[in-house]
């Protein structure tokens, strides 16, 4: 029994060895799949990290976009406030130059205007100072009166003769006109000289004569009324109503740029108003010897005033011993303040402006009625000679004549 008990030992023994290599391999077979689980896990660990490293990249670029944008719209918005920055100092910038370049045109104009004033003849102001007086450089004073004794002693004898074919060289374009030696009277040149024909504007010669006359302030200011604007020929005026100047001015501008409110103005203010102006012209013409003449209004639109070529030579003589008309109706341009605004008024006859012209006294006119007309008493070779055109057609007829008369009388031989 001991001896079967020994000999089942090592089967028992090589039985266990089997049994637990079994288990072994079991254990061994079940150990793989957690292996396999395990590198699952990992690269599931892996990818999950992966994928949160991406999420957290994500959202980083998110908010990096996010800082981006948020960046952006400050940097628009520094663009914009830059932008309307610059918008603004170069308004600002704009601005300045345009009350610069303001500046310096008001300077210019204050600085033309006082050229103006200096080149006028002074007016003297004594009371009350007229509002055109306010916007200009200097006032007008006036100069002494000269008497006519002393006028007569400046009228130096005739240097001109007409020569028997003088008028043959002659060729004047106007319809009448008058050429006239004004110290002796003697006609040197006559065209239709006795024909009677309206004369337009040159009758502001004799409205400032009679003003003259009537010894009114010159200072006294006048004002433009409804009265003044023509109606019977609906012309137009620089001069709107309201305007406020002195009478002195208005006799400038009658005479230096045809001002017709400046004249009617004149007339209006005349002792006894227009009608008395009126008559008071009539009758100074019949004084001087104005046989011809016939005066209807201050301002010369009325075609009813009319006169012959030997009536305004009169007429002209007698308007240079007043040195008011000499030096108004001689003036180039004139600087007038209108309502706050300065206006350059310019003469008529643009031959003031010229060096080879020496011009005592000068006035142009037109209406239809009397077409285009200029008379003037001017030094040619040292003589005062009066020169009457009336009714030149064209607009530098009138001029082209003066011209052809200055120099015929040039080519004339002196004595």
């Amino acid at each position: 029994m001991m001896k079967n008990r020994t000999s089942l030992f090592p089967s028992v023994l090589l039985g266990l060895a089997i049994a637990l290599s079994a288990t072994g391999y079991a254990e061994a077979k079940d150990s793989e799949p957690t292996k396999h689980s395990v590198k699952h896990v990992s690269k599931t660990v892996a990818h999950a990290t992966t994928t949160s490293k991406k999420a957290t990249v994500s959202k980083k670029s998110a908010k990096s976009e996010k800082v981006a944008t948020k960046d952006t719209k400050k940097v628009k918005d520094a663009l914009k406030n830059s932008k309307s920055i610059i918008a603004k100092k170069s308004t600002k910038a704009g601005k300045i130059v345009v009350q610069k370049s303001e500046s310096k045109k008001l300077d210019r104009v204050a600085l033309r205007k006082e050229r103006t004033r200096n080149r006028l003849a002074k007016i003297s102001r004594t009371g009350k100072i007229a509002q055109a007086a306010k916007y200009a450089a200097k006032p007008i004073i006036l100069a002494p009166v000269a008497s006519e004794s002393a006028v007569a002693t400046t009228n130096q004898p005739s240097s001109i003769q007409q020569t028997p074919n003088a008028t043959l060289a002659l060729n004047v374009e106007s319809r009448a006109a008058l050429v006239m030696n004004a110290n002796t009277g003697e006609v040197l040149y006559a065209k239709n000289t006795n024909q009677t024909m309206p004369i337009a504007s040159i009758t502001k010669l004799m409205t400032v004569m009679v003003v003259l006359d009537a010894k009114l302030p010159l200072d006294e200011p006048i004002t433009i009324s409804d009265a003044d604007v023509d109606r019977l020929r609906n012309t137009t005026s620089r001069l709107s109503v309201g305007t406020v100047l002195s009478r002195a001015e208005l006799m400038l501008l009658a005479l230096m740029s045809s001002e017709n409110r400046a004249a009617s103005a004149l007339a209006r203010t005349y002792p006894g108003s227009t009608p008395a102006a009126v008559a008071a012209m009539n009758r100074k013409a019949t004084a001087i010897g104005m046989t011809n003449a016939r005066f209807y209004d201050a301002t010369g639109l009325n075609s009813g005033n009319v006169a012959s070529p030997k009536d305004l030579a009169t007429m002209v003589n007698m308007s240079t011993t007043y040195p008011l008309i000499r030096r108004f109706s001689t003036t180039s341009e004139h600087a007038v303040a209108i309502k706050d605004r300065i206006q350059q008024f310019h003469n008529t006859n643009y031959l003031v402006k010229n060096p080879e012209w020496d011009i005592a006294v000068t006035k142009t006119g037109f209406i239809n009625e009397a077409g285009k007309c200029l008379v003037m008493q001017a030094k040619i070779k040292s003589t005062p000679v009066v020169i009457v055109l009336m009714d030149s057609m064209g607009k530098y007829t009138r001029i082209g004549d003066a011209q052809r008369v200055k120099k015929w009388l040039e080519a004339v031989p002196s004595t």
